[in-house]
C-alpha cells in the first residue's frame, strides 16, 4: 500500500495525517498523530439500505483502548466492555457536526469508528477523533458535504488558546469544543467559569479561524488521495404523490394546526394522517411512506411560515416568551435534598444525595482523572412523553443530557476543603416537551440548595431555537423551545449559567451552519431568558439551607501526619475497624493525611475524631488518659489502653500510692475491664510508657488514699547493693550493670 503523509500545525503543535497504509478495506481511513497521541479513524458504508429503512442510520463510536496509556482494564475479563461515559460523550461530539452534512435521502448504514491507539494525557485524543472523522469521510467515496474542522479553545489570562495542554486547562476559564465548515459553525460544546456572552462568542469565533485553516488542509489532502464520490439513488418523494397530497390536505392541515393546545393539535394531526392515508390507499398503493413524508414536510413548512411571517409559535407565544414556570422544594422527606422544576409541559424532579469520599465515582478512561466527587445523572422514562414502552438502561441521549447538566453546575460546586462530601444529583424527567436537560439544571440547583450544599451561585438553563429561510433571507430565534419547535427547527442551542455568566453551552445545528450574527443574538436572548428563570427559582428558595438534612451524614475533616496513617489503620485494619464498630461512623483517610469522618450522630463523629487524634498524638509526661485495663499481670502491673493500638503500664509497686499501702498483686486493686484515669510519668529506653493511677472510674470500688499517705517501702541499707557496685564505671563491672539493665528490659518487655 502507498503511504501518504501530510503535516500541519494546530495550536502550536505539529499534527501528522497518514493515509493509505492501514485498514485498506474501509471506504476511508486515516491516522492522526500529535506528539505521542495517535488516533485511527475508519469509515464504511453499506452497499444498500436495509429493507424498510426510513431514516439515516449513522453510527459513530469513539473507542477507548486502555493499552493506549499502558493500563490493563479493571473488569473481571480484563478487556474493554461498554464504552465509558467519556467515550460516549466523545462519540456524540464526533456525530453532531457531521450528521447534517450527509445528503437527504441517504438511508445506507454509515459507520464511523475512531480508536485511540496511544495517548499522551497532555494531548487529549477527543479532538483528533473529531478531526479524523472529517478527513476519513472527505477522502472516502461516501457522499459527504464536508469537510469540517474541530478544535478545543480555552482562555488563559485573558488570551484564547487552541487545544490547551494540562497546565493551560487548569488555568482556563473555558473549555469549548467547536466544529464547523469554512463558512459556518456546526457544533459547540462548552463548559465555563461564569464567562460573559462576549467572552464566549470571542472564543467561538477564534476557534472558527483555526477551523478554516483545517478545512483548507483537508481539502488539499482530498485533492491528492480522495476517492470520487459514489453516485447514489437517494430516496425522494415522487412529484405525483407530493402534488396530490398537497392539493387534498392543504386547507385541512391549516385547520388541524389552528390551536395552541398541544394535545388537541396532535389529535387533529393524527386524524388528518389517517384521512389522507385512507384517501390515497388505492391511488398510491405501496407508497404510504411518500404520502406520510409529504404530509410531514407540509406541516413543517406551515409551522415555520407562521413563526417567520407572523411571529406566532405553535403554543401562541412570541419569539422571546418563556413558558409558565412553577417550582417547589423539599418534596421528598427522607432524601437529603429534592426539588421539582416545571416549565410548560417539561417537568424535572431532581434529588440530591450526599456521601463520603469513598462514594466518589471511580473512572477507568484515558485521562489522569481517577475519581469524580460530583455526579449528575438524567433519566427520561417513557411515561414522560405519554408512551408505553419497556424501561431501558440510559442511552447516549440520557448520558449526554446528564453530562451537560453536570458541566453547567460543576463551576458552582464547593471545593472538597469547604464541603467534604461526594454529591450525586439525579434528575427524573416526569414530563417532556422540550428543553428537559435545562429543566434538570434548574431543578438540580434547587435540590442542591435544599440539601444545604453551599453552591457559589444558582444556575439556570434555557434552550434556544432557530427558524431560518435562506431563500428569502428571513430568520427567527426562539426562546425556550418546545418539542415541536426542536423537531421542525434548525437549531437546538442550550445555554446555562448564573446571574454573572455562562457555565455551559451545547449547540446542535440541522442546517449547514450559523454565522456570528445569529450566535450573538441567540446568546443575548438566552441571557435575558436565563435571568427571568432565575428570578422564578429564587422566589421559592433564594439560598442554600443552613442545616443539612437530619438523614444526611455529618462529615468532619482534619489532617494527621501521613507517617501515622499506619497506626490509625492498624494491623490488617484492626484498629480502624474497631473505631468504626464502636462509633458507627465511616472513616476515609487520604494518602496526604486528610481524614474524613462521616456519621449521622455528631457525638459519635467527634468521638471517632478524638480516638484518632489520641492514636497519632505522641504522649508527653503529664498527659492524662482514660481507658480500660486490657491486661493484668499480678507481679508486674496493669496494662491500660490509652488509644487503640497503644498501651501503657501501671507498675504494681505504684498501685500502693493509690490505696495507701503495699500491694502484692495487681488484682488487689485492678482487674481486666476496669476503666481508669492515668497519667504519663516516664518513658523507658525502649519507648514504653510508664503510668500512674490517677483514679479508678469503674469496677470494684476501692478507696483512694489521701495524697502522700504512703511511700513505697525500701529495703534496709544493709540489704542494698554497695554504692560502688551500683555506680562503678570499671570495665570489669560494666557487664553486670548491663545484665541488670537487660533484666529490667525483659521485665518491662510487654509494656507496649
Amino acid at each position: 500500500m502507498e503511504c501518504n503523509v501530510f503535516q500541519t500545525e494546530i495550536g502550536g503543535r505539529t499534527v501528522t495525517v497518514e493515509t493509505g497504509k492501514y485498514a485498506g478495506q474501509a471506504n476511508g481511513s486515516c491516522i492522526i498523530r500529535c506528539g505521542d497521541t495517535v488516533v485511527m479513524t475508519n469509515v464504511t458504508m453499506a452497499d444498500a439500505p436495509r429493507p424498510g429503512m426510513d431514516y439515516f442510520p449513522l453510527g459513530v463510536d469513539f473507542e477507548e483502548k486502555l493499552y493506549a496509556i499502558g493500563k490493563i482494564p479493571g473488569s473481571f475479563k480484563r478487556r474493554e466492555g461498554r464504552g465509558s461515559d467519556k467515550a460516549i460523550l466523545t462519540s456524540r461530539l464526533i456525530d453532531r457536526p457531521i450528521r447534517p452534512l450527509f445528503p437527504k435521502g441517504l438511508f445506507n448504514d454509515v459507520s464511523v469508528v475512531a480508536t485511540a491507539l496511544s495517548v499522551d494525557t497532555n494531548i487529549p485524543p477527543e479532538v483528533f477523533g473529531m478531526l479524523g472523522s472529517s478527513i476519513a469521510l472527505s477522502i472516502s467515496d461516501i457522499p459527504f458535504m464536508g469537510p469540517t474542522g474541530s478544535v478545543v479553545v480555552g482562555c488563559v489570562d485573558g488570551k484564547y488558546v487552541i487545544n490547551p495542554d494540562n497546565e493551560q486547562r487548569a488555568k482556563s476559564t473555558m473549555h469549548v469544543y467547536v466544529s464547523g465548515t469554512k463558512d459556518a459553525i456546526m457544533m459547540v460544546e462548552a463548559g465555563a467559569q461564569e464567562v460573559s456572552e462576549e467572552e464566549m462568542l470571542g472564543g467561538i469565533l477564534f476557534a472558527h479561524e483555526e477551523i478554516k485553516k483545517q478545512v483548507k488542509f483537508i481539502n488539499d489532502i482530498v485533492k491528492k488521495v480522495g476517492k470520487p464520490k459514489l453516485e447514489m439513488e437517494l430516496y425522494h418523494i415522487g412529484e405525483d404523490v407530493d402534488k396530490a397530497v398537497r392539493k387534498y390536505a392543504d386547507k385541512k392541515l391549516d385547520k388541524a394546526l389552528d390551536t395552541f393546545d398541544r394535545a388537541e393539535r396532535q389529535a387533529n394531526q393524527d386524524a388528518l394522517q389517517a384521512d389522507v392515508m385512507e384517501h390515497f390507499k388505492d391511488e398510491f398503493a405501496g407508497r404510504e411512506r411518500e404520502i406520510g413524508d409529504s404530509l410531514y414536510y407540509m406541516t413543517k413548512e406551515k409551522v415555520r411560515e407562521k413563526i417567520l411571517s407572523k411571529g406566532v409559535r405553535p403554543d401562541g407565544r412570541k419569539t422571546t416568551d418563556i413558558r409558565d414556570i412553577w417550582c417547589e422544594v423539599g418534596v421528598l422527606p427522607r432524601t437529603h435534598g429534592s426539588a421539582v422544576f416545571t416549565r410548560g409541559q417539561s417537568q424535572a424532579l431532581s434529588i440530591c444525595t450526599l456521601g463520603t469520599a469513598r462514594d466518589a465515582q471511580k473512572l477507568d478512561n484515558l485521562d489522569d482523572e481517577e475519581t469524580k466527587r460530583y455526579m449528575h445523572q438524567y433519566n427520561m422514562p417513557p411515561y414522560s412523553t405519554g408512551e408505553a414502552k419497556p424501561l431501558r438502561a440510559p442511552g447516549r441521549r440520557e448520558i449526554g443530557h446528564g453530562a451537560l447538566a453536570e458541566r453547567a453546575l460543576e463551576p458552582v460546586i464547593p471545593s472538597e476543603d469547604v464541603f467534604p462530601y461526594t454529591i450525586r444529583v439525579v434528575s427524573e424527567i416526569l414530563s417532556s416537551n422540550g428543553s428537559t436537560s435545562q429543566a434538570s439544571v434548574c431543578g438540580s440547583t434547587l435540590s442542591l440548595m435544599d440539601a444545604g450544599v453551599p453552591i457559589k451561585a444558582p444556575v439556570a438553563g434555557i434552550a434556544m431555537g432557530l427558524i431560518k429561510d435562506e431563500e428569502k433571507n428571513r430568520l427567527a430565534i426562539l426562546s425556550d423551545i418546545q418539542g415541536l419547535e426542536d423537531f421542525l427547527g434548525d437549531m437546538d442551542f442550550k445555554v446555562a449559567g448564573t446571574e454573572h455568566g455562562i457555565t455551559a453551552i451545547q449547540m446542535d445545528i440541522k442546517i449547514k451552519g450559523i454565522d456570528e450574527k445569529i450566535l450573538r443574538t441567540a446568546l443575548e436572548q438566552a441571557r435575558v431568558g436565563r435571568l427571568h428563570i432565575l428570578g422564578k427559582m429564587l422566589a421559592v428558595l433564594d439560598k442554600p439551607r443552613e442545616e443539612l438534612s437530619q438523614y444526611a451524614p455529618k462529615i468532619i475533616t482534619f489532617s494527621i501526619d501521613p507517617e501515622k496513617i499506619g497506626d490509625v489503620i492498624g494491623k490488617s485494619g484492626k484498629t480502624i475497624n474497631k473505631i468504626v464498630d464502636d462509633t458507627g461512623v465511616k472513616i476515609d483517610i487520604e494518602d496526604d493525611g486528610r481524614v474524613f469522618i462521616a456519621g449521622v450522630d455528631p457525638a459519635m463523629t467527634e468521638k471517632a475524631k478524638e480516638i484518632i487524634l489520641a492514636i497519632v498524638k505522641d504522649p508527653e509526661i503529664g498527659d492524662e488518659y482514660e481507658g480500660p485495663v486490657v491486661t493484668v499481670r499480678d507481679e508486674l502491673g496493669a496494662f491500660v489502653e490509652l488509644a487503640p493500638g497503644r498501651d501503657g503500664m501501671i507498675h504494681v509497686a505504684k498501685l500502693g500510692k493509690y490505696v495507701g499501702h503495699r500491694v502484692n498483686a495487681v488484682t488487689e486493686v485492678l482487674k481486666e475491664g476496669d476503666t481508669v484515669k492515668v497519667k504519663v510519668v516516664s518513658f523507658t529506653k525502649q519507648g514504653k510508657i510508664d503510668l500512674d493511677l490517677v483514679e479508678k472510674l469503674t469496677g470494684d470500688p476501692i478507696e483512694k488514699a489521701p495524697e502522700g499517705q504512703w511511700k513505697e517501702e525500701r529495703p534496709a541499707r544493709s540489704d542494698r547493693r554497695p554504692h560502688s557496685d551500683r555506680h562503678s564505671h570499671n570495665k570489669g563491672e560494666r557487664g553486670g550493670r548491663e545484665k541488670r539493665g537487660k533484666a529490667h528490659s525483659d521485665e518491662n518487655g510487654d509494656n507496649n
